[in-house]
């Protein structure tokens, strides 16, 4: 309790001691600071007006700093059934987006809308959204500093054209662990290196039977036990590499490349480059003679793997984990480092596992589309972003004022460098949800592949043909309900 106070009063005085210079920054470009106006911020992603990471995270300094503008919140999200309300069967769920739209067209509309990144494109092309780069030019508002996988992420999206902004992204890396290559002999990676790269060394690292195998590398710091089917979707993910047709009517999954990525992942699995499941009821009750810490699920804290992806979030943690090694048990320090996520020969600028937080953008429809620009501008602004650079949960936007967590001295920029992989098209998953149960397919006919029960080929060719036959039932009923058991399961 006492901590928390202290870092209370230590984030207020840091608050109260920035806040000149935020309100000097906002007041500056307002000719009236005294009229009484109105913001209204509508926001997706599970956040309301009472959300308080909301508040703290993007709208309380700019409240500070403009008193006379009183936000209001309209939440987008269905959260009826949150804490365990069931959805009645014969109503059909509202889509999120419709909400969204809905919202954004109705009698009172927001002025800045927060939405998810797979949302912009379709927003844009419904001309819902206001263009940016007019606003940015007229003040001169600086973008260049701006993180290349942020601005050049949303300039996708918006075909060369900036429509929204988001102040904070989520990124990972790939952590390994020194100690491990040195005792091998083995060079440590590179950022921007091949997968290929990567798991040779990985395949140079593995070794050891049993509870003392250390295995070369990880698609997650904690363990994953069989579950690599649904890892591999960030290996594929900057290749672009698609279930199903544009529609959702063809399957696409009987062809070379899908099986290439198969028989890449079970050989690793085989090879045991990639861990095998832990005995969790062995790790959370040990022994007379065993030392309990809270890493020992942790196949990276733990030693047990050489490499393993780690998001960014992470580094706080596991920076303080080794300065109090000392103190837990059974758990003994190394030095470790980042870089870059592997890449493909096909796309060398491309990882799999970045998203951006808290992106908006102005309501073509907005009533009060100055201070929207306004309030836009303040987030996505060089202070903001030094006040919450070090307190951030995510990475901030503005390159400047990205550091090391806890001091640490690693390669920050492995988080930076690389640009968005393509975002799937979630739109096609919301008008039919069957989808998901034809991805939910793969994961069966994987399994029996590593269960020596198919050869790879002949389960992809079976997942082509029962997948068709699923999505022409979709076509005739977006609805269509599927009993997974009777999929191979």
């Amino acid at each position: 309790m006492q901590k928390y106070v202290k870092k209370t009063v230590a984030v207020s005085l840091c608050v109260g001691l920035m806040a000149p210079t935020l309100v000097a920054c906002t007041k500056s470009s307002s000719g009236d600071s005294k009229t009484e106006k109105v913001l209204r911020i509508a926001t997706s992603m599970g956040y309301g007006g009472d959300s308080e990471y909301f508040r703290q995270q993007f709208t309380e300094l700019f409240e500070f700093a403009n008193p006379n503008i009183k936000l209001e919140f309209i939440s987008t999200s269905d959260d009826r059934y949150m804490y365990g309300g069931r959805p009645d069967p014969k109503e059909k769920p509202k889509d999120p987006m419709d909400k969204l739209k809905e919202v954004m067209t109705g009698d009172s509309p927001p002025d800045v809308v927060m939405v998810g990144y797979d949302q912009l494109p379709e927003l844009i092309s419904n001309n819902m959204l206001k263009q940016l780069d007019q606003d940015i030019a007229k003040d001169k508002f600086d973008t260049s500093d701006i993180v290349p996988a942020v601005i050049e992420g949303i300039k996708k999206a918006g075909d060369g054209k900036i429509y929204a902004l988001a102040p904070t992204f989520y990124s990972s890396a790939l952590i390994y662990n020194k100690k491990l290559f040195d005792e091998a002999g083995v060079p440590y990676p590179t950022d921007k290196m091949t997968w290929d790269q990567m798991f040779d060394l990985a395949r140079r690292l593995a070794k050891g039977e049993g509870e003392n195998r250390k295995y070369g590398f990880s698609f997650s710091t904690h363990n994953m036990g069989d579950d690599i089917y649904y890892a591999t979707n960030m290996y594929t993910a900057p290749l672009d590499l698609k279930t199903f047709d544009d529609k959702g009517e063809k399957m696409t999954v009987d062809s070379d490349q899908w099986e290439k990525v198969w028989k890449m992942m079970l050989q690793l699995k085989t090879e045991k480059i990639l861990p095998e499941p832990i005995d969790f009821s062995k790790r959370r009750n040990p022994g007379p003679n065993e030392d309990y810490n809270p890493f020992m699920d942790d196949d990276f804290i733990s030693g047990r793997v050489a490499m393993s992806v780690i998001s960014y979030y992470q580094i706080g943690q596991y920076t303080n984990v080794m300065k109090n090694a000392a103190n837990i048990k059974g758990l003994t320090p190394f030095d470790w480092d980042v870089v870059t996520l592997p890449v493909h020969q096909e796309a060398p600028e491309y990882g799999g596992n970045i998203s951006l937080d808290g992106l908006m953008g102005i309501n073509a429809k907005a009533q009060n589309a100055e201070d929207a620009w306004k309030f836009i501008k303040f987030i996505n602004s060089e202070e903001w972003a030094k006040l919450k650079g070090s307190s951030s949960h995510n990475l901030v936007s503005r390159q400047k004022y990205i550091k090391p967590k806890e001091g640490a001295e690693i390669n920050i920029k492995a988080f930076t460098t690389l640009l968005p992989a393509p975002s799937r098209d979630y739109k096609i998953y919301r008008e039919k949800p069957g989808l998901y149960e034809v991805e939910r397919l793969g994961s069966q006919k994987f399994q029996q592949v590593a269960q020596n029960k198919l050869q790879v080929r002949d389960a992809l060719k079976q997942w082509q043909t029962e997948g068709d036959a699923m999505l022409q039932k979709i076509k005739e009923n977006p609805n269509a309900q599927f009993d997974s058991m009777m999929q191979g399961g």
